[in-house]
């Protein structure tokens, strides 16, 4: 089989949550350069309209639905519009997330629990949506879930962002365990720094940072989408459970090697 053929994603529908800003957009943008029907949600709706016209213009196929990830009612009409416009969704793409900057002694509880019910809470309910939903229509799918190279190693002022990501590897293998025998993959993709507009400036003004990155740079969005659409394609039909780490080498300094 050809690697084109491999990686075809047309004919499914893909929905990303966090699809505002940051990786979302690269993830959305990726998955419909590559065949697949596109469900953008977000809170901001006026930056989906503007990335739903840049993919119909590249000659993809997308639609917005503005929702909080943490509203369950706005969940579930995200997925019906889904189904309305493109059909069932097999391809979840649990992205969006929030970080803080908090010491644990002063950290309040609203921040520990925004933090958390963003970060992990929300993937569990929107696979939840997505396994039940393909489920019901026999369809076969793809959940990738966005980590992160923190759910391995913690840096101070993050606690809450580590404890969540952590969780979200071992959610993403607890949810292999019970939905790849129906048929609905579970893998996740842990990133390391990857540059955005969101951290741009932070990063780049700490040039240090790349002394525990053994190649040597920050990411960048792209250096992300050869794992997308592993795990979201005929490429990983076999992997469940996994989290693929694309972080330059950076965890085997967390991990002190």
């Amino acid at each position: 089989m050809k690697a084109s053929e491999m990686f075809d994603l047309t004919g499914r529908v893909a929905l990303v949550t966090g699809a505002s800003s940051g990786l979302g957009v690269r993830f959305a943008e990726v998955l419909a350069a590559n065949g697949a029907m596109v469900v953008l949600v977000a809170r901001r709706a006026d930056r989906l309209d503007a990335l739903k016209k840049k993919i119909e213009a590249a000659g993809g196929q997308a639609i917005a639905a503005e929702a909080d990830v943490l509203d369950r009612k706005a969940m579930e009409r995200a997925f019906d519009a889904a189904e309305k416009a493109f059909g069932t969704v097999t391809i979840l793409v649990n992205n969006a997330g929030v970080t803080h900057a908090d010491r644990v002694a002063e950290m309040s509880e609203e921040t520990w629990r925004h933090v958390t019910g963003t970060n992990l809470d929300a993937v569990l309910y929107w696979a939840q949506e997505a396994a039940r939903r393909m489920i019901a229509a026999k369809k076969q799918g793809a959940i990738v879930n966005i980590a992160s190279i923190l759910g391995y190693g913690v840096s101070k002022g993050v606690a809450a962002y580590s404890v969540a990501k952590a969780g979200v590897v071992q959610l993403t293998k607890a949810l292999a365990v019970e939905l790849s025998f129906k048929g609905v993959r579970v893998n996740a993709i842990a990133p390391g720094y990857i540059v955005t507009e969101i951290n741009d400036e932070y990063l780049k003004s700490r040039p240090d940072m790349t002394r525990n990155i053994p190649v040597g740079r920050l990411g960048e969005t792209r250096d992300l989408d050869g794992a997308l659409l592993l795990l979201c394609s005929d490429a990983g039909r076999f992997m469940a459970g996994a989290t693929v780490t694309v972080d330059g080498g950076q965890i085997l300094a967390i991990a002190g090697a």
